[in-house]
């Protein structure tokens, strides 16, 4: 049975099409199973569960059978969300008879629910003539087909809600994880990875002909390829494998391919698309044969495919069009990606993989372009040319939306691009409550691009300059000179004010291409302040560039990320002293900076007097210790929703860490997204912290908001918030604090949309 069910989802996993999918998920179970009758019911937009495809019951049912929630055995089941098992079917109260299904000879009634992110998407069916009660390994395996099957129906569901070509567009939505924040309207393009058969772009041409010229052209290059490659390998390769060449040659010649190609062609699609789609049905055809040589030539088969495809793409890249409001579109984007387009034309990004700390993520927020990734139920080949809304405030992708939603968001557009101006006006005054408490607002960076963003917003300083960005741009360890003149230019853009540099952060989801850390679990394995301890020769040549780039300007800042221990702590201050008395011998006029820590693991809270005892300052990386604190990967799309920032446990950890920070005479500064947050930063006031460090493009709205409001008035409601059971509660009531403030509707940045309501 577990080669039957990796078969079946490899079956289903080929198709692009849901009711395909669903016509072979009732074949193969009821074959599996033996069972007279398989069925499969789906959930509608009104929550009612519809017959979507069946093998035994009358095929005219299809469609015409819909249960509503709770409604007949097959509702009890949703209502249930666990599988029910019967000996006789029409016997139960529940049992409700259709007859047009012709249902009333079936007594033997397995169901068991389709669930998906907690929602039940469906319900599987199985049904024998005779009286018969499933036995445990039966049921069993009907649940685990479910579960299998679950995200793969997910995806279909929602591709086939987008429609095929020639046909109308639904709207329909999916969950990422945002990493910059606004809402951005606009086309998809999508970008795929070059060569890849199952990730080709589903695009459509004008001009049939035109595109099976260009086609048999690329399969001409392709040709030639092979035969190039059969002549400088010939007398290296035995009558056996010299054969392989001829058989590729061969199927470029099959009459058969190149017609089902042209045909598709003929009804619009693109030349990648028809392609691709043809060649991998073909793989499916000979994967799934029992014979063994048969089997083995679908590998054959792929690698001509992907040589035509690398032609194909490689010309097709060469016309690609950006347009002015262009939503790039792709499953593992990369910064060069996002550099190919024309400067003033991206207005948004949507990745399927990837996570907040991605170099796109990071160029992405640098340059003010709301982008979403994670975003892993998005069926991104299909994007291209689709109108798409980015909600880079819920994390969420909006393909095809109807023009009341586009109105709504174009009307959020604008009235961010009204907040930008209106708040250029403060951005040369102090950010200083009502009774005259003084904020420092520093940023964070990790771009040159972030420099001149973060002078024109008013920035005092920088929290936190992200030392590992000029590595992830390299493919090799940058020198010590080069680091030198990377830091330096930082430190005299910001000077006098302080530039915060934290010491190189990798592991976890930032992995260096020519350092690779592969572990089971990266955020509690190898990363931080842990690899560079286990490799002093890349610590010590980051601080002496550091240090060096210094000289003569005296803002610098060293923060240490990780920490976990005292004993780390102090290992590291050794290798700090040991840099800074080298320079002096080598006749640097240098001072040695404060030294501090980030607090972002659980223990480095309940150490923090013993932290704060031993440094020049704390700084809370609040991004990482909320994810440690409430175990919630922030990167992963199916448990973002779980993370809370404004989560009781996380506010109680936060004010613990400043009083035990102040205690010892230690300034705290946070430099997590939290303090770019207008309704969080108050509370953040209204804990003690003495610096602010945030993304530039929210330094203006987090000043408008704490010159609007007393410090007294925060404390109370810091006070409130802090005894609640749950985060949605404190979420409310600041919500509340900001309205009354006056400044609810321009600032609410985690919520700007949330009053939208879109149907999938």
């Amino acid at each position: 049975m577990l080669h039957s069910l990796r078969t079946l989802v490899q079956e289903v996993n080929s198709t692009h099409d849901l009711h395909v999918a669903l016509d072979i998920i009732v074949q193969r179970v009821r074959e599996i199973m033996q069972t007279d009758v398989c069925s499969i019911y789906l959930r509608t937009k009104k929550e009612n569960y519809q017959l979507m495809a069946t093998e035994g019951l009358m095929s005219e049912s299809v469609g015409q059978v819909v249960l509503g929630f709770d409604e007949g055995l097959v509702g009890w089941v949703v209502a249930r969300a666990e599988p029910i098992n019967l000996e006789n079917a029409a016997q139960h109260p529940r049992y409700q008879y259709f007859p047009v299904t012709g249902e009333e000879k079936y007594q033997g009634f397995l169901g068991a629910p389709i669930i998906h992110h907690r929602e039940v998407l469906g319900v599987l069916v199985v049904q024998q003539s005779e009286n018969r009660k499933f036995d445990e390994s039966e049921e069993a395996f009907l649940v685990t087909v479910s579960a299998q099957l679950a995200g793969v129906i997910a995806h279909a569901e929602a591709t086939g809600a987008l429609g095929s070509i020639g046909s109308a567009p639904k709207q329909a939505r999916f969950s990422g994880v945002s990493c910059s924040g606004g809402v951005a309207l606009g086309e998809g393009v999508v970008v795929t990875p070059p060569a890849d058969l199952s990730a080709v772009a589903q695009t459509v041409c004008d001009d049939p002909d035109s595109e099976i010229e260009f086609l048999l052209g690329c399969m001409r290059r392709a040709k030639t390829d092979i035969e190039h490659l059969a002549e400088q390998l010939k007398g290296r390769l035995s009558a056996q494998e010299q054969a392989l060449f001829d058989v590729y040659l061969a199927i470029l010649d099959d009459a058969t391919i190149i017609k089902e190609v042209t045909d598709r062609i003929h009804t619009g699609e693109s030349a990648t698309w028809a392609w691709s789609q043809v060649i991998l049905n073909h793989v499916a055809a000979f994967t799934h044969m029992d014979d063994a040589y048969l089997s083995e030539r679908a590998s054959d088969l792929r690698d001509l495919g992907r040589r035509v495809l690398g032609h194909l793409q490689q010309s097709a890249a060469k016309c690609r069009i950006y347009p002015d409001n262009t939503i790039l579109v792709g499953e593992e984007l990369t910064a060069s990606i996002l550099g190919e387009v024309p400067q003033g034309r991206l207005a948004g990004v949507v990745s399927v993989q990837g996570s907040s700390n991605s170099h796109v993520a990071i160029l992405a927020r640098a340059m003010g372009i709301p982008t979403i990734m994670g975003a892993v139920d998005l069926p991104y080949i299909k994007m291209d040319q689709r109108s798409i809304i980015v909600d880079g405030y819920r994390g969420l992708v909006i393909t095809d939306p109807v023009e009341e939603l586009v109105s709504q968001y174009q009307h959020i557009a604008e009235e961010e691009k009204q907040l930008v101006e209106g708040l250029e006006a403060i951005t040369d005054l102090p950010c200083e409550t009502l009774d005259n408490h003084r904020v420092a607002l520093w940023v964070n960076t990790g771009l040159m691009a972030d420099v001149m963003r973060s002078l024109e917003r008013g920035a005092e300083g920088v929290g936190l300059y992200r030392t590992e960005v000029p590595f992830l741009l390299r493919d090799r360890f940058p020198s010590e000179e080069e680091q030198r003149k990377i830091y330096r230019e930082q430190l005299k853009a910001f000077h006098p004010n302080p530039v915060t540099m934290r010491t190189l952060d990798i592991g976890g989801d930032k992995s260096l291409p020519y350092f690779p850390i592969e572990e089971a679990n990266p955020f509690l394995g190898w990363r931080g302040i842990r690899v560079t301890l286990d490799h002093p020769e890349i610590f010590l040549s980051q601080i002496r560039a550091m240090l060096k780039a210094s000289e003569g300007l005296d803002n610098l800042r060293i923060m240490l990320p990780m920490i976990s221990s005292v004993s780390e702590l102090e290992s590291a201050q050794v290798l700090i002293y040991r840099a800074f008395h080298e320079l002096l011998d080598e006749n640097y006029a240098i001072s040695l900076p404060p030294i501090g820590v980030m607090v972002e693991v659980p223990a480095a809270v309940y150490q923090a007097r013993e932290l704060a005892a031993r440094v020049d300052f704390l700084s809370v990386g609040s991004n990482d210790l909320t994810q440690y604190l409430l175990a919630v990967d922030r990167n992963n799309g199916r448990v973002a929703g779980m993370y809370e920032s404004l989560h009781p446990a996380v506010l109680r950890a936060l004010k613990d860490i400043v009083e035990h920070s102040h205690s010892q005479g230690t300034p705290v500064s946070i430099c997590g997204e939290l303090a770019g947050d207008p309704g969080a930063a108050m509370l953040l006031v209204a804990m003690g912290y003495d610096v602010l460090s945030m993304n530039a493009t929210n330094l203006p709205k987090v000043k408008a908001a704490l010159r609007a409001i007393t410090v007294e008035d925060a404390e109370e409601l810091l006070a409130q918030v802090i005894e609640f059971p749950d985060a949605p509660s404190v979420n409310h009531s600041v919500d509340e604090f900001l309205k009354e403030a006056g400044v609810y509707k321009l600032l609410r940045t985690p919520a700007a949309t949330e009053d939208i309501e879109i149907d999938q």
